[in-house]
């Protein structure tokens, strides 16, 4: 009898740490389960460890990689934000000197459904059958959030040394990802190198 249910921990042990190894590695993780394991798996580690367990030798998977702190999203660092005021003058700026270049483009352009709105900070640009930006501000992240036919959804930080708004996923400069995009999906080129910041 002692002998089978020893052998049943050490299947279900066994188990555990495949079961372990995979969640580890797993970028969903569920914080409630991740941490019922964590326990499960650190009671099994101190009991089979313990000098008065005989079956102590026994070896078992490592757990060391699954420290609560490494599992922990990395919280934003609030102070490397631009200041609140700094960033609505920017992104304020950007946008409405963005929706005066965008009505003079339209005004050269032959496009059906050009259409240009901006209304409660959001910039929407209709291209008819093309497709439609939006381009909006997000001031808890000090971004500018972008939604684009063509490359889809970006968000765009202020960056102090080149002075422009970067995606830094793409390294994208709003202003070229823009010009290079509205030229593919209209046949003409737009100048937004002129607006300043």
């Amino acid at each position: 009898m002692a002998t089978r249910s020893s052998a049943k921990i050490l299947q279900l042990t066994r188990t555990l740490c495949r079961s372990l190894k995979h969640q580890s590695s797993s970028l969903f993780q569920l914080q409630p389960r991740r941490s019922f394991l964590y326990s499960f798996s650190t009671y099994f580690t101190e009991y089979w460890s313990s000098p008065v367990n005989p079956r102590r030798s026994l070896s078992l998977c490592s757990y060391s990689s699954l420290s609560e702190e490494s599992q922990a999203p990395t919280a934003i660092n609030y102070s490397s934000l631009l200041p609140e005021e700094k960033y609505h003058s920017l992104a304020n700026s950007t946008i409405h000197d963005l929706l005066e270049k965008l009505e003079e483009y339209g005004d050269s352009l032959d496009i059906d459904g050009y259409d240009i709105d901006y209304g409660n900070e959001v910039l929407t640009l209709k291209l008819g059958a093309a497709g439609t930006y939006v381009i909006n501000k997000q001031t808890p992240n000090r971004q500018i959030w972008m939604s684009s036919p063509v490359s889809g959804p970006s968000r765009f930080e202020w960056d102090q040394n080149a002075q422009a708004w970067i995606y830094r996923r793409t390294k994208g400069d709003l202003m070229k990802v823009l010009e290079t995009e509205l030229e593919q999906l209209c046949g003409k080129s737009i100048d937004l190198s002129s607006i300043q910041f």
